[in-house]
C-alpha cells in the first residue's frame, strides 16, 4: 500500500493528464500521474499506423512547448507520440506507468484508488482518461453467426492482413473514411452508413475547427450567442481526398444484419464479405469511477466546466464538449486544463483553512 497522500493524482497520461500536469506543475502544485500504457504517448501509441492529426504542427501543440514541424507538416502518430514523451520528460512530471486504476472509492475527505499496483490515496482526483479503451460496437442482429473477421477501429493498424479481401466498413465519421481510404488500395471496400457522409469543405482543417471553439467560447463568456457554421463532419485530409479522385468514397444503406456469408442493408441488399470494421466511436473510460456516490448520465458525469457537481474534490477534464470547448482535441484541451489547475488549486487552501 502507498503510504503518502497526494493532494492531487491525475489518472491518465495522455495529452489532457500532460495539460492538466503543466499548469498544476505552474502553480506549484504536488500530485502524481497514473498512467496504464507502458511507455508515454497516451492512446495515441495504439491508433492504425498512416493516422495523422487534423491540423499542422504548429496548432497541434500543448501548453507550454511546441510541437516541431511548424505551419505546413502534418503530424503521424509517432511523431505525437514522440512530442508526448518529450514533455513529459521536459518537464519531469513524476508518472507512475503501467498502473491500471480498477476502482475508486471516496471517504472522510479522501479518493482511495485500487490499482495492480496497490492502493492510492489523494484529496484530489482528475480522471483524463479520453475514451479509446472504450470502443463501441453496436448490436447487430446475426452478428454471432458470421463466420468473417470482425474488429473496432481501435484495434485495426494497418492493411496488410486485409489485402485482395471483401472489407465492410461501418460508420460514417472520420476514422470510417480514413480506413476505407486506406484499404481501398488494397482490398474491395464497402462502406455503410446510418446517413450520408457529410464532408468538410477542402480548407477546413483542426485549426479551423479550434477557431471556431475559440469563438463560441467567447461569445458564451460574453453573454453573447454565436452559432459556428455547421459545415460536416469527415475532415478532408489527404488520404480521403485521394479516396474521393479515385472514385472509392461510395456509401451504402446500414447494416440490417449479419450473415454467416456477409450482411443484409436495410434496403434487403446482401454484400458477401470477408472482414468487417466497425468504425462507431467510442464511450468515456470512466467505469473505474462507478463506485463512487455520483451519478452518471448518458455515460457522462454531471460536471460544471470540469468540476463534478456533486462531489468536491473530482474533476473530469478531456472528454469533449461536455468539459470544455474542443477539450478532446491536443491543442483544445489546454483552456480546460488550465481552468482545472486554478480550481484544484482553490479548491487545497480552503481545505487547509
Amino acid at each position: 500500500m502507498t503510504e503518502k497522500i497526494w493532494d492531487i493524482i491525475i489518472v491518465g497520461g495522455g495529452q489532457s493528464g500532460l495539460a492538466v500536469a503543466y499548469y498544476l506543475r505552474r502553480l506549484g502544485l504536488d500530485f502524481l500521474i497514473l498512467d496504464a500504457e507502458e511507455k508515454p504517448g497516451g492512446s495515441w501509441q495504439n491508433y492504425w499506423d498512416s493516422l495523422t492529426l487534423f491540423s499542422p504542427a504548429q496548432w497541434s501543440s500543448l501548453p507550454g512547448r511546441l510541437m516541431n514541424g511548424g505551419v505546413e507538416y502534418y503530424p503521424s502518430k509517432d511523431d505525437v507520440v514522440d512530442y508526448f514523451s518529450d514533455y513529459e520528460n521536459h518537464y519531469q512530471f513524476k508518472v507512475n506507468r503501467p498502473v491500471k486504476v480498477e476502482e475508486v472509492n471516496y471517504t472522510e475527505q479522501l479518493f482511495y484508488l485500487l490499482t495492480n499496483q496497490g492502493q492510492f490515496r489523494s484529496k484530489v482526483l482528475i480522471s483524463t482518461t479520453g475514451s479509446f479503451s472504450k470502443p463501441v460496437t453496436p448490436e447487430i442482429p446475426g452478428f454471432e453467426s458470421f463466420k468473417g473477421k470482425v474488429i473496432h477501429a481501435a484495434d485495426y493498424r494497418n492493411p496488410s492482413s486485409f489485402k485482395d479481401q471483401k472489407v465492410g466498413i461501418i460508420g460514417e465519421g472520420n476514422s470510417g473514411a480514413q480506413i476505407l481510404a486506406e484499404l481501398s488500395l488494397v482490398a474491395d471496400t464497402y462502406w455503410f452508413t446510418r446517413k450520408a457522409p457529410d464532408y468538410l469543405p477542402d480548407h477546413v482543417d483542426g485549426k479551423y475547427l479550434f477557431d471556431a471553439a475559440t469563438m463560441l467560447f467567447e461569445a458564451k463568456k460574453k453573454g453573447r450567442a454565436f452559432i459556428p457554421p455547421s459545415l460536416g463532419d469527415i475532415v478532408m485530409v489527404p488520404s480521403v481526398k485521394d479516396a474521393r479522385e479515385r472514385g472509392v468514397l461510395t456509401y451504402y444503406p446500414e447494416v440490417a444484419s449479419f450473415t454467416e456469408r456477409g450482411v443484409t442493408l436495410s434496403d434487403g441488399r446482401q454484400f458477401d464479405l470477408d472482414s468487417v470494421i466497425f468504425c462507431t466511436g467510442y464511450l468515456p473510460a470512466i467505469d473505474y469511477l462507478k463506485q463512487l456516490n455520483i451519478s452518471f448520465r448518458h455515460h457522462k458525469v454531471d460536471t460544471h466546466g470540469t468540476r463534478s457537481r456533486e462531489l468536491e474534490g473530482l474533476w473530469m477534464v478531456g472528454y469533449g464538449s461536455w468539459t470544455g470547448f474542443a477539450s478532446a482535441t491536443v491543442i483544445g484541451v489546454g483552456r480546460s486544463a488550465k481552468a482545472t489547475a486554478n480550481e484544484v488549486k482553490e479548491f487545497l487552501e480552503k481545505c487547509k483553512q
